[in-house]
């Protein structure tokens, strides 16, 4: 059964990883196409970094991605807040599924829906339009990682802050925000990687002149996706790879600290 239970791990793993890995393989082909590999070559890394307006677009994309989950996440945070406090039950099931429409629905429809808004109320298409849609979608990102942080806190730790004479700034602030930090941060960066890559709703609200990665990719792809394509994911996903090592040794180093604070307090 392990055997069976190892084997079709393997196989999803590769599935996942194999285009991947090929991707990254084929941005030091000295080729131009990922048909066949010529050779070792850093040429198209070269041609990325004479690239002025990809790299343009990169760091607009990232500017774009920042900005947007910064103000969804104060916003979807402060939402979060007000559905935790609603008192009646029907009111807060009514405002928990309106949150999680944008969630199901599809991003085409959301992309047509901000495009019909933004034409109507006479908003010129480029960055800022592009920017709201994104802080839209990604506020009930927000709100869905947050509000179960809410829901596990000790409201006793509220009481008691109240009890001795703390405001509701200081109760917000040195109480629920500190317990709630994890779901934030959480929200936040899931908010930052659904702007990164979205694609469907950018399409639609974009223009200007303004343009983001995806759509700049997948305006090249039309016209054949060159390696020098390859060559700018490898580079963002060693970035990924970087970060996500970083965040687990930040988190081992957390769990031990913590471990070794309850091992001081037994003593």
């Amino acid at each position: 059964m392990k055997i069976i239970q190892r084997s079709w791990l393997t196989f999803c793993f590769f599935l996942l990883y194999a285009p991947i890995l090929f991707l990254v393989v084929y941005s030091f082909n000295s080729g131009e196409t990922m048909q066949t590999f010529e050779g070792f070559s850093w040429v198209h890394y070269q041609e990325l970094w004479q690239d002025t307006r990809l790299l343009q677009i990169v760091l607009g994309t990232l500017v774009l991605a920042l900005t947007s989950s910064l103000i969804a996440t104060a916003i979807g945070t402060i939402g979060a807040l007000a559905i935790y406090r609603t008192p009646r039950k029907l009111l807060k099931q009514s405002l928990l599924g309106l949150n999680n429409v944008l969630l199901v629905s599809p991003d085409v429809i959301i992309g047509a829906s901000f495009l019909i808004l933004m034409t109507a109320l006479g908003l010129q298409l480029g960055f800022f339009t592009v920017l709201l849609a994104h802080v839209a979608f990604s506020i009930p990102i927000v709100v869905l990682m947050v509000l179960p942080k809410l829901q596990e806190m000790n409201r006793d730790l509220v009481l008691a802050a109240q009890d001795l004479g703390a405001t509701p700034t200081e109760v917000l602030t040195k109480v629920t925000l500190p317990v709630i930090s994890p779901g934030i941060f959480a929200g936040f960066f899931m908010a930052l990687t659904y702007s990164l890559d979205d694609f469907a709703v950018t399409f639609f609200v974009t223009g200007n002149g303004f343009s983001t990665l995806a759509v700049e990719v997948y305006s090249r792809a039309r016209r054949g996706v060159s390696l020098e394509i390859n060559a700018l994911s490898t580079l963002m996903l060693f970035v990924a790879f970087v970060l996500v090592l970083g965040y687990y040794a930040y988190g081992q180093r957390h769990k031990g600290q913590k471990a070794n604070k309850i091992k001081e307090k037994v003593k």
